[in-house]
C-alpha cells in the first residue's frame, strides 16, 4: 500500500507520523493533505533511511539541491561532499542529475549516504547509456524499475510534453530549455512520434505504485527566458500535467507538479494560481523562478527573489540555483550559497504565511542581537562559520559591540535607556 492509498483508507503510516512532528502539526493533518493530493510523503521504502518529511501548501516550504555528475566532471566524492553539504546547510532533498562516469555507482553512494529523500530523473540515465533519440521505452521502464528498487524516492518524469506543443515553440525565444524536455522534442521529431512517456504512462504509474515512488512531473516546456514566460506552450503542458496528475492519483501514485522557470517578478502569482486551478492543488515544485536573465554568477539571488515570492503564493518546494546557473556545474562551494539563498527565501515565505512556529527563530535572534550575545547569534545563525567569521575579522575580542557601530552602539545606547541585559 502507498502512503497515498494508506491516507484515504484513513491510516496514519509511521512516515505521516515522523514528518507531522518535525513540522510541529497533527499527524491527521498530514493524512489528510496527503489523501487530497494536495501533499506527498516521498520515501519509496518504509523504514529505510530516509527521515520523512511532507511537501505541501500547507506545511513549511522545503528546498532541493541539485547535484551530480557531468561527462566533464564525474567524481563521486566531491558528490558525495556535496550531499554532505546540502545536508548540513539545510536542504529538505537532493536530486541526483548525474549524465557522466559511473552514474549508476554515483547514484547508489548518493542513496546509502542520504538521510533525506533522494529524486532523479530517469531519462538522463537512460540517454547516457542509449543516446538522446536510440532509446525505447523498454529501455526507459527498466531503469526506472532499477532506480526504484536502489530506493529512490521520486522521480522527474516528462511526461506532459506533447507533439501538439512542437509548433507552439515557434515563437519561443529559447524554444525549450529543459535537458529532458530537449531529449523528447528530438525523439518525437527523429521518429515522428508521440512523445512515449506520455503514451505509456500508465506502465509508469504501475512501477511508481509498486515501489510507492513519488512522481515529479516534470516542466519540459518551463520558459528558460523573460520573454517565454506563461506562454501558450507553457501554459498547454501544464494543463495536460494536471490531467496526469489526476490519473495518478487515481492509481494511487504520488504526485507533485514542476514549474518555471524564467517568469517576471509580476508574473509569479498567476503562475502559482494556474497550477492550482489546472493541477487540483497538488504540490507545486518550482526552479527558481528566475526573475530576470541578466545575472550569470548570481542567479542564486535572482532565483531566491522569485523563489520566496512564489512560495507565499502557494509553491510547495524550491529547487535551488546556485552562482553557476547558466555557466557550468556547480562546485561544492556553489552548492551551500544556492542551498543558503534559498533557504532564506523558504523561511521567509514561512514567515510570511504565519506557518506554526516559523517566527521563533526570528525572534529568538533578534532576542540575541538585543543582547549584543554573540555566541548565541552565531549559534541561531544559518551559517554560523561564516557569521563569527565575518564579526571577528574587524571587531576586537574585547569590544561588546561591533565594528559597524562600536561606542554608538544602538542596541547598547538602547539598553542602557530601557534597562535591558546588554551594557
Amino acid at each position: 500500500m502507498t502512503q497515498l492509498e494508506a491516507a484515504r483508507a484513513g491510516q496514519v503510516t509511521p512516515e505521516m507520523e515522523r514528518a507531522a512532528i518535525r513540522e510541529g502539526v497533527s499527524a491527521e493533518f498530514v493524512r489528510q493533505e496527503v489523501a487530497a493530493g494536495r501533499a506527498v510523503v516521498p520515501c519509496s521504502r518504509p523504514g529505510h533511511r530516509v527521515a520523512p518529511i511532507v511537501i505541501g501548501s500547507r506545511f513549511k516550504v522545503k528546498i532541493n539541491a541539485n547535484i551530480g555528475s557531468s561527462r566533464n566532471r564525474a567524481d563521486s566524492r566531491d558528490e558525495l561532499e556535496k550531499l554532505a553539504v546540502s545536508i548540513e546547510f539545510g536542504s529538505d532533498t537532493v536530486m541526483d542529475l548525474s549524465t557522466g562516469g559511473d552514474i549508476d555507482g554515483i547514484r547508489r553512494s548518493i542513496l546509502e549516504n542520504s538521510r533525506i529523500p533522494v529524486g532523479t530523473v530517469p531519462l538522463y540515465q537512460v540517454i547516457a547509456e542509449k543516446g538522446p533519440i536510440g532509446w525505447t521505452m523498454k529501455d526507459f521502464l527498466a531503469t526506472i524499475k532499477h532506480q526504484a528498487e536502489q530506493g529512490v524516492d521520486y522521480m522527474t518524469m516528462h511526461c506532459g510534453f506533447t507533439r501538439a506543443a512542437m509548433p507552439l515553440l515557434r515563437s519561443r525565444l529559447t524554444h525549450v530549455v529543459s535537458r529532458g524536455g530537449a531529449v523528447v522534442a528530438a525523439w518525437m521529431e527523429k521518429n515522428n512520434r508521440e512523445n512515449p512517456l506520455y503514451e505509456q504512462f500508465d506502465e509508469i504509474l504501475a512501477v511508481a505504485r509498486e515501489h510507492d515512488v513519488t512522481l515529479s512531473l516534470g516542466d519540459a516546456l518551463r520558459p528558460g527566458s523573460a520573454h517565454d514566460a506563461t506562454d501558450e506552450a507553457q501554459i498547454h503542458e501544464l494543463r495536460i500535467l494536471g490531467e496526469l496528475a489526476r490519473r495518478a492519483g487515481r492509481a494511487g501514485v504520488q504526485v507533485m507538479i514542476e514549474g518555471p522557470g524564467h517568469i517576471p517578478l509580476d508574473q509569479v502569482k498567476r503562475n502559482m494560481e494556474l497550477e492550482q486551478i489546472y493541477c487540483g492543488g497538488a504540490p507545486f515544485y518550482i526552479l527558481g523562478p528566475l526573475v530576470t536573465d541578466v545575472a550569470p554568477g548570481y542567479d542564486h539571488i535572482t532565483g531566491a527573489i522569485g523563489g520566496a515570492y512564489a512560495a507565499y503564493w502557494g509553491a510547495s518546494m524550491l529547487c535551488y540555483v546556485t552562482p553557476r546557473e547558466h555557466l557550468g556545474l556547480p562546485h561544492i562551494e556553489d552548492v551551500k550559497q544556492g542551498v543558503v539563498a534559498f533557504r532564506i527565501a523558504a523561511h521567509s515565505a514561512d514567515i510570511a504565511k504565519g506557518i506554526p512556529h516559523a517566527r521563533i527563530w526570528d525572534d529568538e535572534m533578534s532576542e540575541a542581537r538585543k543582547n549584543l550575545d554573540w555566541p548565541g547569534q552565531f549559534r541561531l545563525a544559518m551559517d554560523p562559520r561564516n557569521a563569527e567569521k565575518l564579526h571577528g575579522e574587524d571587531t576586537p575580542s574585547c569590544e561588546t559591540a561591533c565594528s559597524m557601530c562600536a561606542d554608538y552602539c544602538s542596541m547598547r545606547l538602547m539598553n542602557d535607556i530601557m534597562g535591558g541585559k546588554a551594557s
